[in-house]
């Protein structure tokens, strides 16, 4: 079993994986993909990562890499542990499908569409998934992550943040995620508080009732 934080940059996933990885000892945090496969990640990228993912990798080579670590990860897990990740199978087909509505001009349901053919054929794992979105309002949502970053996006990056966040709403929509968690206005504890009301009791409820008292 799995659980997974996800969301767009600056959301706060890093710090409620971290939270979460503290609080049950039955939790194994395996970060991200690409920590798992970076001799892959390091071939194709080269010295000029973003030039390889915005131009000239295909969708069906980006997401087959991506879920190539995916499972790469999920190998990993240790017995009798739940897997802790850094954006889950959802999140990473939104993240594909974001960059191909960036490249190929298309529409942020189309380009998921074509992203959730290509991924079909992927084995599904038990994974739950938690969407932390910063609004649940696209462009006051970019608003939020973007100011966070301290320096302005340049290039691409804009586009394919505002098409992320549209994905993301869409996926939503779709009842894509086990539980979505509004962090606008709310603090770090109120978030976690959230987040474990949808994760605690699956990781482990005698744990989580301990941890409670």
């Amino acid at each position: 079993m799995f659980i997974s934080l996800n969301g767009p940059d600056n959301v706060g996933k890093t710090t409620h994986l971290r939270r979460l990885a503290t609080r049950f000892s039955n939790i194994q945090l395996l970060g991200s993909v690409h920590e798992h496969n970076a001799a892959a990640w390091e071939r194709v990228a080269g010295e000029d990562y973003a030039a390889w993912w915005f131009e000239r990798s295909t969708t069906a080579e980006l997401t087959g890499l991506l879920l190539d670590s995916y499972d790469k990860r999920s190998a990993a897990l240790e017995p009798g542990r739940f897997g802790l990740l850094d954006r889950g199978m959802p999140m990473l087909i939104a993240v594909s499908a974001a960059t191909a509505s960036v490249k190929e001009a298309s529409s942020p349901a189309e380009a998921l569409g074509a992203v959730e053919r290509i991924a079909a054929s992927r084995t599904p794992t038990r994974e739950m998934s938690v969407l932390l979105l910063p609004s649940l309002d696209a462009d006051r949502s970019y608003e939020i992550t973007s100011a966070r970053e301290g320096r302005p996006w340049t290039g691409v990056y804009p586009t394919y943040q505002r098409a992320l966040h549209g994905v993301l709403l869409h996926q939503v929509e779709r009842g894509a995620y086990a539980g979505v968690v509004d962090c606008e206005g709310k603090s770090i504890e109120q978030v976690q508080a959230e987040v474990m009301s949808i994760a605690g009791p699956v990781l482990s409820p005698s744990t989580y009732a301990e941890d409670s008292r």
